[in-house]
């Protein structure tokens, strides 16, 4: 049985750790600096994305300040603002009250990079509105030490190509080809794990849920429905059925068809490109506008009923349509 990240599983343990830390170091204490920043967590990783996140947020408070009454681009002015960003850096002191935020961020990113850095590529890569700014993704890049090496060549190819901005779809094609190409394996985790447990006692397995097999169904003769039920997938109940029959507990089998508020905020980075290949042809353009107007509809009946044009072609004995039907039943079920 295949497994899928639990998203609440790494924010359970990530405020856990980051609460251990905090209060440990808090204790006598109501600020931090930015150098205790820099070892604060045993998992350098974490202090790395703490740090972005500070930079980040500096950029945008120096965009705030800019009126149309300067020229921010006269080299002087560029020249002093370096500097100034530059003391500043050498003087950052936080209250404990608007860090922990910040470290507990870091810590779920951090846990996410090492145990499932798909879905952690694909936020990186999917940018504002759906479009990748390079800059800005380099920026990211000098904070990240682990699993980066695909991000590495993505980058790579990118400044080859001269681009300053690319478009969801596209940088969707680009990364798949890398993946490839580098025949990318992430790192072994346990050294990480020792690391955290040092602080926070982890087992990576609580990280997993299992997710259900493509069930075999017998196929029976062709018989022409009516016009009010749509052929697309059988109803959740049988699904229930077929997958109890072949062993599965049905306490796992409510797990898996527990109900999600949006298609998209649950669909992995696996998932995308492989919904993307196989059932929309390699037009992640399409897929998106898909799941997007299928995350606006009410119930099952409409969603098959907007789905059947677009599925005319589809294999319907593959275990992407299964997969994708199955999202469709938790959203609506």
């Amino acid at each position: 049985m295949d497994e899928k990240i639990s998203l609440e599983a790494i924010s359970l343990y990530g405020n856990a750790y980051a609460d251990k830390v905090l209060n440990a170091f808090f204790s006598d204490k109501s600020r931090i600096s930015g150098k205790e920043i820099l070892k604060l967590s045993n998992v350098q990783q974490v202090n790395l994305f703490v740090i972005k996140e500070l930079f980040k947020s500096w950029k945008e408070e120096t965009r705030k300040q800019k009126t149309v009454f300067f020229d921010y681009e006269a080299e002087e002015v560029k020249e002093a603002l370096a500097q100034y960003m530059n003391v500043l850096s050498n003087h950052i002191l936080i209250e404990s009250s608007h860090f922990r935020p910040l470290f507990k961020k870091a810590v779920s990113q951090t846990l996410m990079v090492i145990f499932n850095p798909y879905d952690f590529f694909a936020m990186l890569i999917q940018g504002k509105n759906n479009l990748l700014e390079v800059q800005a993704f380099k920026e990211e890049l000098k904070y990240l030490k682990v699993n980066k090496k695909p991000l590495e060549r993505m980058l790579q190819k990118l400044e080859e190509r001269n681009v300053a901005e690319l478009a969801g779809n596209e940088a969707f094609a680009v990364l798949d080809e890398i993946l490839e190409e580098v025949n990318f394996t992430p790192e072994d985790v346990e050294e990480y794990v020792r690391q955290f447990s040092e602080v926070a006692v982890l087992d990576p397995a609580k990280f997993f849920v299992p997710t259900l097999p493509v069930v075999e169904t017998k196929h029976e003769p062709v018989v022409e429905k009516p016009a009010h039920q749509n052929p697309i997938a059988p109803p959740l109940e049988t699904k229930k059925q077929e997958v109890v029959s072949n062993g599965v507990k049905p306490q796992a089998v409510m797990d898996n068809l527990r109900k999600i508020s949006k298609i998209r905020e649950n669909l992995s980075i696996n998932q995308k490109f492989m919904f993307t290949k196989v059932l929309f042809y390699g037009d992640f353009e399409s897929f998106s506008r898909v799941i997007d107007e299928l995350d606006q509809l009410s119930n099952l009946r409409e969603a098959l009923e907007f789905l059947e044009p677009h599925s005319t072609t589809w294999d319907r004995d593959s275990k992407e349509f299964h997969e994708f039907m199955e999202m469709l039943e938790k959203r609506f079920s």
